[in-house]
């Protein structure tokens, strides 16, 4: 699924580049030309990540990027400083406050969206088009493909059907594997955070994707572990069904 991307930069010319460079590489791309403005919309929408220019109106970028981090909706989300500033002691300030990652004006487009991807594959590998295989299962999040793979046999992979809320919780809980998460924490994952649906929800849908993944005999890499949630794992635990 592809990663949204909240741009806040005032200069309309900066805006335009960056925005055309993110949307050609398959990014959802939204923009805000102030720190009051971006805040509005993260309460609408919360980003994958967020390109934050340092030199904004009223709010400077560094003074946004504490209130994301102090906040416990937004403290996780990436953050990407934008500046013209070069001094050792400026970037240094910038990746104090929680940034992920520093960008100098002028930059080069290509290098931008490959710094957006470095830090979306470090933070947030499901949202990451890279492929996944795990446990004789590979994930494609370009073709939107589940297979069963067996190097030991040399025939066309076998396809696992799955429907697109199935296919999500799977790719999350493979790009994080071996972690359990509750089922809020995957409402919120994988359903978003504004999506109000009871936990059992969750449930349903494990059930579903344990029932694809059945006829493959792969339903058990799903496990519960009780108490607390599901996670994704090749390992067999006593404590998980």
């Amino acid at each position: 699924m592809a990663a949204t991307i909240l741009v806040v930069e005032d200069e309309p010319a900066i805006q335009e580049l960056i925005l055309y460079n993110l949307r050609s590489a398959g990014y959802i791309a939204l923009c805000a030309d102030s720190a009051e403005r971006a805040s509005a919309m993260i309460n609408d929408v919360l980003p994958d990540l967020v390109l934050l220019d340092w030199m904004l109106p009223k709010m400077s970028g560094i003074d946004f990027a504490r209130l994301l981090r102090r906040d416990a909706r937004t403290k996780s989300v990436p953050i990407i400083m934008l500046t013209a500033r070069v001094d050792e002691s400026d970037k240094v300030a910038g990746l104090e406050v929680g940034a992920d990652d520093y960008v100098t004006k002028p930059f080069s487009p290509r290098e931008l969206v490959a710094r957006i991807k470095a830090v979306l594959r470090r933070r947030l590998p499901e949202v990451s088009d890279e492929v996944l295989d795990i446990g004789g299962l590979r994930l494609d999040p370009t073709t939107h493909r589940v297979t069963l793979s067996d190097e030991k046999e040399a025939t066309q992979p076998r396809e696992i059907s799955l429907g697109p809320t199935e296919f999500r919780l799977l790719h999350f809980l493979m790009a994080h594997s071996e972690r359990v998460y509750t089922r809020a924490q995957l409402l919120d994952k994988v359903w978003g955070d504004h999506v109000f649906v009871e936990d059992r929800t969750v449930d349903v849908h494990i059930r579903r994707l344990r029932k694809a993944l059945e006829a493959a005999e792969k339903d058990d890499l799903i496990q519960t572990v009780r108490g607390t949630g599901y996670r994704f794992s090749t390992r067999c635990e006593v404590n998980a069904s």
